[in-house]
């Protein structure tokens, strides 16, 4: 069977085609998950696994990425990133090339806001030709927001201020917690059936971001669009830029500030400049996010060929090499230790020194069985002498002596035995026990 050789791939054009594939398939994805097996080398990039109870990815931040990264990741953290699908060509290993990093609980509502304001901005909902325009003549404004809140408080010092003549309607709202967007809903609707006033500010003042999450409702912001009446949106502070506040036809960075706007005095031409700037500030915000959204598309069909993919996966295999190298080298650093120890321990066996500590071992010990030899020896010569000096002592002379018998010899030495041994005129020496006595014989 032949098979045609155009269809025949190599491993490279294998793995390179289904790294394009799942980037052109899949794009940028938001993932939750536990980190495992973090690795931070020398480089910058960091490496790590992200797995769940039963899967896990495989996972490269590099380090033009990772400098965003405001908390430094742990092994079992969970986090919530963004990425894009690829594949590491010199292994075949897909993994995911990580854009952002976020702990997993702020991380979520962050996901959420962006994901929102996309799609609203696709869906048209932001663009600046929908806004309706402030009214020119304003009597009677409508206030959304909490009766017992410090913004009521603040809008209606401001207006008092400003033009007393001003009617304020408030029509009484929750501002916060799980069911707050459906209660500024009906707030809204509510305002809207009665026709009663000229336009609406849906405020409140600062708070957290899960604090201020029901103003980044979808259906808010469609009842927001909707809206036969104008709509002011002031929540929390200038920092804090909420869904409604994209979708509603002006927005004021705070309560006060949306107070300001609305009511006229001596000041009224520098604040209708700040309308307009507010105004100039939303389409820009507008025209800013849908390009974003045109960057992100022609990012994404870039991606698959840009230049500096290509030289993220070469550092990686870099930092891939680099620790492989590391380790071997530890581990033939280890090897070649161990082998000298072993031959250090053999010479240390061949030594002279070992031999000579064993020779002065062996001369030590043969020097004390050769000590113990001799006391011993001298012990048994002590009691030998000892016992030969009792028998001696047994069968001495001086021993008779001692008793009372004398031994008499003739002075040139020879022993009395008999009378006839001796005649007169000899000298005599007689031996008792404490000395001798020296006599002449003078007769017989």
């Amino acid at each position: 069977m032949k098979t045609p050789k155009n269809n025949v791939y190599t491993v490279s054009r294998l793995n390179g085609e289904v790294r394009q594939l799942l980037e052109g398939q899949l794009g940028k994805i938001w993932l939750e998950a536990e980190i495992s097996n973090f690795a931070a080398p020398s480089s910058g990039h960091w490496y790590l696994t992200l797995k769940d109870s039963r899967s896990q990815i495989r996972c490269a931040m590099f380090k033009g990425r990772n400098r965003t990264v405001t908390f430094k990741p742990t092994n079992g953290q969970q986090v919530l990133v963004k990425g894009a699908i690829s594949v590491y060509e010199p292994r075949g290993d897909y993994q995911l090339i990580l854009e952002s990093m976020l702990p997993a609980g702020d991380g979520l509502l962050a996901q959420q806001y962006e994901a929102l304001k996309l799609k609203l901005a696709a869906e048209g909902l932001f663009a600046t030709e929908t806004k309706r325009p402030m009214p020119e003549n304003i009597r009677k404004v409508g206030v959304i927001t909490s009766h017992t809140g410090a913004a009521i408080q603040d809008v209606l010092h401001v207006l008092q201020r400003r033009d007393p003549s001003l009617e304020v309607i408030i029509y009484p709202s929750q501002v916060q917690g799980d069911n707050a967007h459906l209660s500024l809903c009906h707030a809204i609707h509510t305002a809207n059936a009665r026709q009663e006033v000229d336009l609406l500010l849906l405020t409140r003042g600062g708070g957290s971001l899960e604090d201020l999450w029901c103003f980044n409702n979808e259906e808010l912001a469609h009842t927001i669009y909707n809206s036969a009446l104008p709509v002011i949106s002031a929540v929390g502070h200038e920092v804090d830029i909420t869904i409604s506040d994209y979708v509603a036809d002006l927005r004021a960075p705070t309560p006060s500030a949306a107070a300001e706007l609305i009511s006229k005095d001596k000041d009224n031409k520098s604040q209708h400049v700040i309308a307009l700037l507010g105004r100039l500030k939303q389409g820009w915000q507008h025209y800013s996010l849908r390009k974003q959204s045109q960057f992100q598309q022609v990012s994404h069909r870039l991606a698959a060929n840009d230049p500096k993919r290509q030289l993220e996966t070469f550092n990686q295999q870099f930092d891939e090499l680099n620790i492989r190298l590391t380790n071997a080298m530890q581990q033939r650093l280890s090897q070649l230790q161990l082998q000298q120890q072993s031959v250090t321990a053999r010479l240390n066996q061949q030594s002279p020194q070992h031999k000579l500590t064993l020779a002065n071992n062996e001369l030590s010990h043969l020097s004390r069985r050769l000590n113990t030899a001799i006391t011993d020896k001298l012990k048994s010569a002590h009691q030998q002498v000892a016992n030969a000096s009792h028998q001696l002592d047994t069968v001495s002379p001086l021993a008779t002596l001692s008793r009372g018998y004398s031994i008499t010899h003739i002075a040139k030495g020879k022993l009395v035995e008999s009378v006839e041994d001796t005649k007169i005129g000899d000298t005599l020496v007689t031996q008792v026990q404490d000395g001798t006595i020296t006599s002449r014989v003078i007769e017989q």
